[in-house]
């Protein structure tokens, strides 16, 4: 076994080495020489409800590091809740990254259990753990129970923006509305659809990085208790063992098994962009147009809403992670290494048939994959759509657009009578990416205008660079790049401008020709630094465009020498 990093803090005879141990000891964290010592970031927290059922699995992992022989300590670290955070988790993803990093790098941790649930706390924390680089393993809090609503299951997020319809339609009334909100404060956990919660779930297990078949328990379900205890086992001997690290088990073929699985699943949108922040912390490419590429020859397999119909806990009682290895294993580089030592190939050999939510290959929910990449005069760098929940006679359009400048233009004129809007028109909302807020919104979903959902039109094409949530659906095309705040044409579409987008040949163009979008450009104000300081200031200067991540530009992992951190000089502080 290698030297544990600990020992520069704990090791000796010296003045600081005895501090160090007489912090720990005074925290009742007792030093025993040679154990390692294993970091538990723990972001449960009361303004996140989806993580809070990471308070119970705590003592678990703790548990379980004791039991092979390791020291656990708890640390606390953001919590990135979806519900509450304004304008959106996505702005603070970058700075848990950086939380997680420097904890790391700061203290006498030799292995990492992270526990996280929510959308943007399992990538973020991911990202950190992949630029520390130590033996990391990660536990997630499951999903949340499933209620139902006047006889029908309520799948989270999904149910919600369908029903909202109904009431800006006015077939829901005061009285159906508030017992909706009733059926929706459910409990504790992540959303039960195939939301990105589920999805990152998901795909962190397909990346290799946590106990196989854990990804899809649901909240409380007493295999999580379970799953915890063989996480904090798993990485003290990944640490006294193997030493596997993450940036040894993220290759460019875990990568590619990770956009198949997410084809399979018909997961979210937002994936797209955490996925390409992963890669680019462990230096692996990632180019947009091969989530098109990978996906072409994929099943869509869980039968799970928004492009499904059943929820996670059907996907789990399917057989989960495992279950859908198995059936898309031809599809899968299966020498692809886990944290738990097993190859992908080995964990799908050794999987149940799948059943139930979790369809066989041979009869999958559709052909193709859930993914299209577009490019064209709209969208240089590439827009992504999720095909699996879009309406297929949209897939090839041409019309005029209605054009929104922000999130408050679009909720002050989408339901206004006088609208200039037919079922045919291209709603665009600009000004939302990365840059533009800054963090990049789920405000891409653009309602429906209310006059033409009284109609009956349930879908239009919508063009945007800010992001949806993955519990969305319709004929988004989302994270248009670059962004209308760093001079990308979306910016310079006018109402009435002919937009043609054809998903089937990659296209996304707008019919303007190069001299009247010259003088547009000519004509632009820059737009105004919305923040002088703070995180979103640096943020702002910082963050790279959706095709790359969204991280910032100086946490990226560009050469070999960017991968490994500066280790502290262990000294008195």
């Amino acid at each position: 076994m290698s030297t544990l990093r600990s020992q520069a803090w704990l090791a000796g005879d010296d003045e600081v080495a005895v501090l160090h141990r007489v912090a720990l000891a005074s925290a009742g964290v007792p030093v025993v020489p040679g154990r390692p010592v294993i970091g538990i970031a723990n972001s449960a927290s009361e303004l996140n409800p989806c993580n809070l059922p990471l308070r119970d699995l705590v003592g678990p992992v703790r548990d379980g590091i004791e039991a092979a022989g390791g020291t656990g300590v708890e640390f606390p670290v953001i919590s990135l809740g979806e519900d509450l955070m304004k304008p959106s988790a996505m702005l603070y993803r970058n700075l848990l990254a950086i939380e997680i990093e420097e904890m790391v790098r700061a203290n006498p941790l030799d292995g990492l259990v992270i526990l996280a649930n929510c959308d943007k706390s399992v990538p973020g924390a991911l990202m950190g753990a992949i630029s520390a680089n130590i033996p990391t393993v990660l536990v997630t809090g499951g999903a949340r129970s499933v209620v139902s609503f006047r006889g029908a299951k309520i799948g989270t997020g999904t149910a919600l923006w369908r029903l909202w319809d109904e009431r800006r339609a006015g077939r829901l009334d005061d009285a159906g509305w508030r017992e909706l909100e009733q059926c929706l404060s459910c409990g504790r956990g992540a959303c039960n659809t195939m939301g990105t919660a589920s999805t990152m779930a998901v795909l962190s297990e397909v990346l290799g990085l946590m106990v196989p078949g854990s990804s899809s328990v649901p909240a409380g379900d007493p295999r999580s208790a379970a799953g915890a205890r063989q996480a904090g086992e798993l990485i003290v001997g990944v640490v006294t063992g193997t030493g596997r690290r993450p940036q040894d088990i993220l290759t460019q073929g875990a990568f590619a098994n990770a956009v198949v699985a997410l084809h399979a699943i018909g997961g979210s949108t937002n994936a797209v962009i955490h996925l390409a922040a992963l890669a680019g912390r462990a230096g692996v490419p990632f180019p947009l147009d091969d989530i098109a590429r990978l996906g072409t020859s994929v099943p869509v397999l869980a039968d799970v809403e928004p492009s499904g119909s059943q929820l996670m806990p059907d996907f789990d009682a399917g057989g989960g992670v495992p279950s859908l290895l198995r059936e898309i294993a031809g599809l899968l580089d299966q020498e692809a290494m886990t944290i738990a030592g097993r190859s992908i190939g080995e964990i799908a050999a050794g999987a149940r048939p799948a059943s139930g939510a979790i369809r066989p290959a041979g009869r999958p929910l559709r052909e193709g994959g859930a993914f299209g990449v577009v490019r064209g005069t709209l969208a240089p760098d590439g827009a992504v759509i999720k095909t699996s929940a879009a309406s297929q006679d949209l897939m090839r359009h041409r019309g005029r657009a209605v054009v929104f400048r922000g999130y408050d233009d679009m909720l002050a004129r989408i339901d206004d009578p006088a609208l200039p809007v037919t079922p045919d028109s291209v709603l665009v909302l600009a000004g939302c990416g990365p840059v533009g807020v800054p963090g990049m919104p789920e405000w891409g979903m653009i309602p429906i205008p209310a006059r033409l959902v009284r109609a009956g039109v349930t879908d239009m094409v919508r063009v945007t660079d800010a992001r949806m949530s993955g519990t969305s659906f319709g004929t988004v095309l989302l994270h248009a790049a670059p962004e209308a705040a760093v001079g990308g044409p979306l910016g310079l579409v006018r109402d009435g401008d002919l937009i043609s987008v054809d998903v089937q040949a990659g296209t996304l163009d707008l019919e303007v020709g190069d001299a009247e979008l010259a003088t547009r450009r000519a004509a632009l104000t820059p737009p105004r630094r919305r923040h002088l300081r703070g995180w979103p200031a640096l943020y702002a200067q910082h963050v790279m465009q959706a095709p790359d991540g969204c991280d910032l530009d100086f946490l990226r992992a560009p050469t070999a020498a960017h991968l490994t951190f500066i280790e502290p000089v262990v000294g008195r502080s």
